[in-house]
């Protein structure tokens, strides 16, 4: 498959659209997205960091994934007045420090100072959006295979 991005900048560092990330207050309507669209449930998550719970779809045949985000405290629970939305655009990319210092050599800044845990198979960060045209963009680098079989919070040893 033809690379979709240059091989300069950050597009060096890019492998494909990961996700999009859509915030939504409750699992409820998520789940009631994905029946309305007919989208299929690749996996489940849930990302101490940011205290959400995640659904991500499937993605293929020229169609990105779609991460819906539930989350469970702090700032996100606000997203749009607490209705959720479009939160931002997340690009896999093939080393996510290296894309970071390709970032701040371009005088980005991105939310952590590190690369955080997302699920246990990915770790992330997030270019500010005021350094890209309003948009905020997940930088995202895979590091374990996919465990199909989480659900929110078994990943982290507590009860559903």
């Amino acid at each position: 498959m033809e690379n979709l991005f240059a091989n300069t900048g950050l597009g060096k560092h890019i492998i494909r659209t990961h996700h999009w990330g859509i915030v939504l207050p409750t699992v409820e309507k998520a789940e009631a997205f994905m029946k309305t669209f007919g989208l299929k449930e690749d996996y489940r998550g849930h990302v101490k960091a940011y205290d959400s719970h995640l659904i991500f779809t499937t993605h293929g045949n020229g169609q990105d994934a779609i991460e819906f985000i539930i989350p469970q405290s702090g700032v996100l629970t606000e997203f749009n007045k607490g209705k959720g939305g479009i939160a931002h655009i997340a690009y896999l990319v093939d080393d996510i420090r290296a894309c970071q210092k390709e970032a701040e050599a371009m005088g980005m800044q991105l939310l952590e100072r590190e690369p955080v845990e997302g699920t246990e198979d990915i770790i992330v960060n997030f270019i500010r959006p005021k350094f890209t045209q309003g948009i905020l963009v997940e930088l995202i680098e895979q590091v374990a295979d996919i465990n199909y079989e989480a659900t929110f919070t078994s990943r982290h040893g507590n009860p559903e």
